[in-house]
């Protein structure tokens, strides 16, 4: 149990050394739980991202989910969500073979185009949870793959860096699809007198590689037997994740939720 305590602070390390953030955006979502039977249950999830300082909608989803638990330790689950980003940015960038380059009027790595869109993607994933409870702590590992499909987007012009204007040339972003590995290690404890379960944990999104890891503190509060009330601080670090194109940001999750 130390040793896995010791493990998970050290990941969390990072969080105390970052003074300054790139963004800062707060995460809002509501669930109904339906527990089908002692070992099968169904989910539905809404939830609204913000970001640029609060400024811009990041996404908003909808999302089903089904588990299914072996045993106490043990539970399997899978999902899909619909996820629509009304405000995309997609920004090139000149190479050394751009002719203005060749021409010395911009250097390689200057931005060279902006497009904006809105686009709406698909995401699928299955869920592996394994936890154990230790001395009134309860420490759980999900392992999670996530496959998420954007599709073909086109845009009817773009902001032209150099020339400082739109290009009034249509452009299309060819549709793509993306494997996660998400791996997400979780310490919490029960205050049952007060219904409060504060937590940490720490997450890796591995593509590859690590492209961005999330780590999070924060507390759930059960209300009564049905609804809970989650809040969480969380910081997200990415890596080399050249797909989504996200800032490091602090996020503010609020979280309610309904079981029967």
């Amino acid at each position: 149990m130390k040793k896995s305590l010791f493990l998970l602070m050290m990941a969390l390390l990072p969080m105390a050394a970052l003074a300054q953030s790139d963004d800062f955006g707060v995460w809002t979502s509501i669930g109904v739980d339906k527990k089908i039977s002692k070992k099968v249950s169904v989910g539905v999830e809404a939830e609204l991202r913000t970001r640029d300082e609060l400024s811009t909608v990041d996404r908003w989803s909808f999302g089903v989910d089904a588990a299914y638990k072996f045993s106490k330790q043990l539970k399997l689950s899978a999902g899909y969500a619909l996820l629509h980003d009304p405000n995309v940015e997609r920004i090139s960038y000149y190479d050394a073979d751009d002719d203005l380059v060749l021409e010395q009027e911009v250097e390689v790595g200057d931005a060279k185009k902006r497009g904006e869109f809105a686009v709406t993607r698909h995401r699928f994933n299955v869920s592996l949870t394994g936890d154990v409870n230790l001395g009134g702590f309860n420490v759980s590992l999900r392992e999670r793959w996530q496959y998420t499909y954007r599709p073909e987007v086109t845009v009817d012009e773009r902001w032209d860096y150099y020339d400082e204007a739109w290009d009034g040339k249509t452009h299309s972003y060819r549709g793509k699809g993306k494997n996660v590995l998400r791996s997400r290690l979780k310490v919490e404890y029960k205050f049952k007198p007060i219904r409060l379960t504060p937590f940490v944990s720490a997450e890796l999104f591995n593509a590859w590689d690590v492209q961005k890891v999330r780590y999070a503190v924060g507390t759930e509060w059960k209300i009564n037997k049905q609804n809970a009330l989650e809040v969480a601080y969380r910081y997200q670090n990415v890596r080399n994740d050249d797909t989504d194109f996200e800032p490091n940001r602090h996020i503010l999750g609020i979280a309610y939720s309904y079981k029967f």
